[in-house]
């Protein structure tokens, strides 16, 4: 198989790009945990994440919200010896906060809504051939990024929002002579 050119030869890279990554995600939960981890990966490697994912998910609750709106400083601190994730006292701060900006677009109609509403429900198919013409950035991107942060929303600029809409399947960034670029647009059908 060709696969998208980031990808490498890393096991667990390879498993994330053919079976999770471009995948469209409507579940409101699930895009608040990748949203996260979008943001805790800024300045680092995505393989990073991807190699502590599992000790995020243990550290934050199961991601779930509803748990860490109600987090303070105690957690902040038993966090910030975790080794077993990123320990960066303004990324964990802005999961907690990011947890409660969360809860309150729940009320407002769902977070999957708030997000898919930019898409009118339906993932972006782009066609790029190569890693070279993917953007970092788009408008879309960068509106959502302001919308997110109106909303209370904290390390969500426009690279780390664009990031986030390809890992969930808002756009599909596979490039076309990757076999999953097909298998992901067929996803978007739902």
């Amino acid at each position: 198989m060709t696969r998208c050119a980031w990808v490498g030869s890393d096991e667990i890279y390879i498993a994330y790009h053919d079976e999770e990554w471009g995948v469209p995600e409507w579940d409101s939960r699930a895009l608040w945990e990748k949203l996260v981890l979008d943001g805790f990966q800024a300045g680092l490697s995505w393989i990073t994440i991807l190699k502590k994912r599992e000790n995020f998910r243990e550290a934050f609750a199961g991601f779930r919200p509803e748990i860490v709106a109600g987090w303070g400083e105690d957690e902040v601190a038993g966090l910030l010896t975790n080794a077993g994730i990123i320990r960066h006292r303004g990324k964990i701060e802005a999961t907690i906060t990011n947890a409660q900006a969360w809860l309150e677009i729940e009320k407002d109609g769902g977070f999957d809504r708030f997000l898919w509403d930019y898409m009118g429900g339906t993932p972006l198919q782009n066609r790029f051939r190569s890693m070279a013409e993917v953007p970092t950035s788009t408008d879309l991107s960068l509106q959502i990024s302001k919308d997110l942060k109106k909303r209370g929303f904290k390390f969500c600029g426009p690279t780390i929002v664009y990031a986030f809409m390809e890992a969930v399947g808002m756009v599909n960034d596979h490039e076309l002579g990757c076999p999953r670029h097909a298998e992901v647009a067929a996803l978007a059908r739902r």
